[in-house]
C-alpha cells in the first residue's frame, strides 16, 4: 500500500510540474530515505496510480499514517504531521535557485505570468494547503456601506493539548527570529514553529533595499502575498513606508499592497519584523464609495476625499505617486501630533492617560493603516486614522472591538479587516451549527457551557425574527447577525464615528490639515 502511494505522489509532482520524469526515481528515493524503507517496488496498475495521484490531502494522510503507525512521528497529531508531510513534500519541490529563475524569466513577459507561476507552485507543493483553504467558511453581509466579505478561517489548523504542552516544554530558539524572517525558507521546523522546507522566496528590489516576496500559507484572499525586509527590524510607518508601497506597486500593477498599523492593539501581526501584504483581490474598501471631497492647501492637484466606511478613510489620488507620498506624509506627521480632547483623540499621553506634549516619557497613540492600489493610470493611497489609547473601562482599546463583540471577534482588527474582510475563528462554524439547532429547539442556550457567550447577542437580535425563523432561513439569519456584528466591530475601530458628531470632529481634523 505504501508503495502505492509513494508512486501516486511522484505522479503528482510530475502531473503539477514540480519534478521533471527525469526526477521520478531520486524523488521517491528521497521519500524512501524519510519513511526509513529500504527498497521499493513500482505498482503496476499505472492507471489507478493516475487516479490516485489527483487527491493529495488523502496521498499525505497515507504518508503520515504510515508514519505514525512505525513510529517515524513522535506523537501523531496535526502539528507533527504537519512537520512531518512538509519534510515529504520538500523532495518534489525545486531548489530556490531554480524557482527564481523561472520566476523572473516569467516576469519578462509580464509580472502576473510571474506570479501566476509562483502561486501555482506554492500550491501545488503543498505550502498552501488549498485543501484546507476550500474548506473555509465564506459568504457576503450586505451591510450600509457595501458588501463586507466574512470568513470563518478553517485553514489554520488548532493546536491539540499535547503539542501545546510540547511547545510550552522545548527549548525556545532564536532561530528564525520570527515567522516572517527570510531564514524560514527550507527549516524544518519544530514543535513551536512551523515547518517551512516547502517554501521559497523571491527576492525583489524595494527602494533600493533587499526584500523578499512570498505567500502567505493560510492565504485568506486570493494570491495573498507578503513582502518582507530581509532584514528583521521593526514596522514603522513614515514616508519611508508609502515609498516602499508604490515602488511594490511600479513592479506588481496588478496587486494591492498594505501595511499595518506599527502600534500595538491596531496592529494585526507581527510588529517586529517590517513587512507588507498584498494580493490580486478587489476588497470591499476599494468599492466604498465617496462621502465628502475636499482640498488640502499645497496639494490642490492630488484628489482628496472623506470614504464612506465604519473606520475614518480619507482616500487620495493622483498619476503621480511622489505627490501622494508627499501628501501621505503630510497627513501621517499631522495625524501622530493631533490631539482633539472632545472627540478623545489623544496623541500622546502620560502613564495616567493625561494628554501631554510629544517626548521621551510620552506615549504615542495615533498612526495610519495604508493600502495602496492602482486603478488604469491613477495611483490611490487610503489611508486609514488609527488610535490605540486604552482606558480602565476599556484596557484592550477605545479604538478596539467592545466586549459585547468578544463571542464573535476579540482580535485586534489588522490591515484585511480595515478593508472590510473578517477573518473570523474556526469554533464559530461548530457553534453557529449547535445555535441554529437551539434556536430552533427553544433551548436554553444559557445552559450550555459552549455556546453561553452567544446568549445575550442571541435574545438581542430574536425579537427581529419573531414567528420568522425557520429551518430554511435560520443559517442565512446567524450569518447576517455575524456579519452585523462584524460592522460594529468596524465601527467601534473608527477613530470619527459616522454619526453627525463624529462627521464634525472628522472635518475638523481634515480642515487642520490646510
Amino acid at each position: 500500500m505504501i508503495y502505492k502511494t509513494i508512486a501516486a505522489l511522484a505522479e503528482y509532482a510530475v502531473q503539477k510540474g514540480l519534478i521533471g520524469e527525469e526526477e521520478r526515481i531520486y524523488s521517491i528515493n528521497l521519500v524512501l530515505g524519510i519513511l526509513k524503507l529500504d527498497e521499493y517496488e513500482e505498482p503496476e496498475d499505472k492507471e489507478e496510480i493516475r487516479k490516485k495521484a489527483e487527491d493529495l490531502e488523502q496521498l499525505l494522510k497515507e504518508i503520515c499514517d504510515y508514519a505514525a503507525e512505525h513510529k517515524l512521528i513522535e506523537n501523531d497529531s496535526v502539528v507533527y504531521r504537519d512537520l512531518f508531510d512538509t519534510q515529504v513534500m520538500n523532495c518534489f519541490v525545486p531548489r530556490p535557485s531554480e524557482v527564481i529563475r523561472t520566476f523572473w524569466e516569467k516576469y519578462q513577459s509580464s509580472p502576473k505570468e510571474a506570479t501566476d507561476y509562483f502561486y501555482e507552485l506554492s500550491k501545488a507543493s503543498d505550502y498552501i494547503r488549498d485543501y484546507r483553504i476550500k474548506k473555509d467558511i465564506k459568504f457576503v453581509y450586505a451591510s450600509e456601506y457595501g458588501d463586507m466579505d466574512i470568513t470563518i478561517n478553517l485553514s489554520k489548523p488548532e493546536k491539540d493539548p499535547k503539542a501545546i504542552a510540547a511547545a510550552g516544554r522545548a527549548k525556545q530558539s532564536g532561530y528564525p527570529k520570527c515567522q516572517l524572517c527570510i531564514e524560514n525558507e527550507g527549516y524544518a521546523g519544530r514543535v513551536n514553529h512551523p515547518a517551512r522546507e516547502n517554501h521559497r522566496i523571491i527576492p525583489v528590489t524595494i527602494c533600493g533595499q533587499d526584500w523578499g516576496f512570498q505567500y502567505s500559507p493560510y492565504v485568506y484572499y486570493n494570491e495573498h502575498c507578503i513582502l518582507l525586509n530581509s532584514r528583521h527590524i521593526p514596522m514603522v510607518i513614515d514616508k519611508s513606508a508609502f515609498e516602499k508601497l508604490f515602488d511594490f506597486l511600479r513592479q506588481f500593477p496588478h496587486y494591492i499592497i498594505i501595511s499595518n498599523a506599527d502600534l500595538p492593539i491596531v496592529g494585526g501581526s507581527i510588529l517586529s519584523h517590517e513587512h507588507f501584504q498584498g494580493g490580486n483581490y478587489e476588497f470591499p474598501l476599494a468599492r466604498a464609495k465617496e462621502e465628502r471631497s475636499f482640498t488640502i492647501k499645497g496639494y490642490e492637484d492630488v484628489e482628496t476625499c472623506i470614504v464612506r466606511w465604519p473606520l475614518s478613510v480619507i482616500r487620495i489620488r493622483s498619476k503621480d505617486t511622489s505627490r501622494l507620498v508627499e501628501l501621505a506624509d503630510h497627513i501621517l506627521k499631522s495625524w501622530r501630533a493631533y490631539t482633539d480632547e472632545e472627540a478623545f483623540i489623544l496623541a500622546y499621553t502620560d502613564q495616567d492617560n493625561h494628554p501631554v506634549a510629544q517626548g521621551d516619557q510620552a506615549i504615542p497613540h495615533n498612526t495610519i493603516t495604508p493600502i495602496a492600489r492602482r486603478r488604469g493610470e491613477y495611483y490611490e493611497l487610503d489611508l486609514t486614522l488609527r488610535n490605540n489609547i486604552t482606558t480602565k473601562e476599556r484596557p484592550l482599546g477605545v479604538y478596539h472591538p467592545r466586549n459585547e463583540y468578544h463571542h464573535i471577534k476579540k482580535e485586534n482588527i489588522g490591515g484585511i479587516e480595515v478593508m472590510g474582510l473578517a477573518i473570523l475563528p474556526s469554533r464559530l462554524k461548530t457553534e453557529l451549527a449547535e445555535l441554529e439547532t437551539c434556536i430552533l429547539e427553544g433551548k436554553d442556550i444559557r445552559s450550555i457551557e459552549s455556546l453561553e457567550k452567544h446568549a445575550d447577542w442571541v435574545e438581542e437580535f430574536l425579537p427581529r425574527y419573531e414567528g420568522k425563523l425557520d429551518k430554511d432561513n435560520i443559517e442565512e439569519v446567524l450569518r447576517n447577525e455575524v456579519g452585523r456584528v462584524f460592522v460594529g466591530v468596524l465601527e467601534d475601530a473608527g477613530v470619527f464615528k459616522t454619526d453627525e458628531k463624529g462627521r464634525e470632529y472628522f472635518k475638523r481634523f481634515t480642515d487642520s490639515l490646510s
